[in-house]
């Protein structure tokens, strides 16, 4: 099954995620299929906290991925600001 998770990447104690899409089997920080956007959960001042790719996520949501818990509600959260 493909799902869409987050990927970690950044230095230690300084996290930054790329939203990817992967087969469930594999490691966390493995090879994935296509990467959608990223997530710095410690973005300050100008930098870019979430940047997702809606058309592409619409896409594998249509084809059968599954996003985890916290994907969705980055989805969902990106959403209301496009519609905002």
């Amino acid at each position: 099954m493909v799902n869409i998770r987050l990927a970690r990447g950044g230095a230690k104690k300084r996290p930054f995620y790329h939203i990817v899409v992967s087969d469930k089997r594999k490691p966390r920080d493995s090879g994935y299929i296509e990467r959608i956007g990223y997530f710095n959960p410690v973005a300050r001042g100008q930098e870019v906290r979430l940047h997702i790719e809606q058309d592409r996520a619409t896409y594998w949501l249509g084809c059968g991925a599954q996003p985890t818990e916290r994907v969705a509600k980055l989805l969902k959260e990106t959403a209301e600001q496009a519609a905002a």
